[in-house]
């Protein structure tokens, strides 16, 4: 879970089951949920019992399991409206094609389709079924009306599936259902915008085995590219090599060298409203590379070293240039070199941060360099940092 400690503390989630085979990550998703600090319901209905009982659910959950209309521990015996009162989201996982097809025709013959009739919080469902379901001309009308009604689609995601097939219609995994409910709680704060992101180190190869790089995780450029698709932007990651997962949504371009990575930035900068260049750009690269492995002998070897392109200025000098961000990774006298690149390239922000702080570890402290000063952030992990600068970022884009 890469959020802060707690990320859904008091939150109240229902949770819906139906009968697929993906209910086991259902169990899976109620064990994360109730980590993150939720209290979780969950509602089976008759057939999703089939696969994970109730007492997987209750164990996990730590609260009784909903299965019955006339359930008699509500005692106004409206479980069908009591339990999303007061709910800060109903999710539907798995959701079958049968009961996508009753959503949109508004059926309640159970416990969990009244409750999705008779909701008074956002419904969130993540599809799961066979992939000629999934591809029949029905379902896909019927994902489109869940769309135009306001309920959120999870996926499906792509791969291999229980009936031995593969291709679209096997749901998603937990954490990135997971994933998507914490999206679903962030301000939109960039909602209709068009992001740019450059992360993790670049290599610049002194022959085909070795080369110039640095100690960048990417792990903050990816955590920013995460925040800002759960602000509602658009993001287009470009990443230097770097272990990270891409954040769900972000559509990612993988590059080796500052020469690729600037070549990448352009080739996806054209409509873009905001630049930030996280990664960690090496400032030199061999003026010269090996074609066949150097071999090691007694004598001194030199290597030639040339510029790398400055990405960042290159980008902030357009005439019609996005919003750029830069980042500042100083070993001492950060408040001095940040401001002083700000200044330089005239950006609106600068997140400086001293290397021992953060660069390559889960957590980072940062200070944000912008036209009225200096703004610290509490030290905390890189997501909830992420949040911090995208937050910091979207006020001064409204004001401009």
């Amino acid at each position: 879970m890469s959020q802060q400690a707690a990320p859904l503390q008091n939150r109240h989630i229902v949770l819906g089951v139906t009968g697929g085979v993906a209910a086991y990550k259902a169990a899976e998703l109620t064990r994360l949920l109730v980590k993150a600090g939720a209290t979780v319901d969950v509602v089976l209905t008759d057939a999703a019992a089939h696969f994970v009982g109730a007492a997987t659910y209750q164990a996990l959950s730590g609260r009784p399991v909903w299965t019955a209309l006339w359930d008699d521990r509500m005692r106004n015996a409206m479980a069908h409206i009591d339990l999303t009162r007061g709910a800060d989201a109903l999710l539907v996982v798995p959701a079958t094609a049968d009961f996508i097809a009753k959503l949109v025709h508004g059926f309640a013959d159970d416990l969990l389709s009244t409750l999705c009739l008779a909701k008074d919080c956002p419904l969130l469902v993540a599809p799961a079924m066979n992939r000629q379901m999934w591809e029949n001309p029905a379902t896909r009308r019927n994902i489109a009306q869940l769309a135009s009604d306001g309920v959120t689609v999870l996926g499906p995601a792509s791969g291999d599936q229980a009936c031995g097939e593969v291709g679209e219609g096997r749901m998603l995994e937990a954490h990135e259902i997971f994933d998507s409910l914490l999206s679903s709680f962030q301000p939109k704060w960039l909602a209709g915008k068009k992001v740019l992101i450059t992360a993790g180190p670049t290599f610049e190869a002194i022959d085909p085995v070795r080369g110039i790089t640095n100690s960048s995780s990417g792990k903050m450029g990816f955590a920013l590219a995460r925040a800002c698709q759960d602000a509602g932007a658009c993001v287009t990651l470009v990443a230097g090599p770097s272990p990270q997962s891409t954040p769900m949504g972000v559509r990612r371009t993988d590059v080796t060298s500052a020469l690729q990575m600037r070549d990448a930035v352009f080739a996806n900068l054209k409509g873009q409203d905001i630049f930030i260049a996280v990664a960690a750009v090496a400032d030199y690269r061999p003026a010269k590379t090996a074609t066949q492995k150097i071999k090691k002998s007694g004598a001194k070897l030199a290597v030639d070293l040339i510029p790398n392109p400055d990405i960042l200025a290159e980008v902030a000098a357009l005439r019609k240039a996005p919003f750029c961000v830069g980042f500042a990774a100083e070993s001492t006298n950060l408040a001095k070199y940040a401001e002083a690149k700000r200044k330089a390239k005239k950006l609106p922000l600068v997140v400086g941060n001293l290397v021992q702080d953060g660069l390559g570890g889960d957590t980072n402290k940062v200070t944000l360099f912008d036209a009225t000063g200096a703004h610290p952030l509490p030290p905390a992990d890189k997501a909830s940092v992420a949040q911090g600068i995208v937050a910091h970022m979207a006020g001064l884009l409204k004001k401009k």
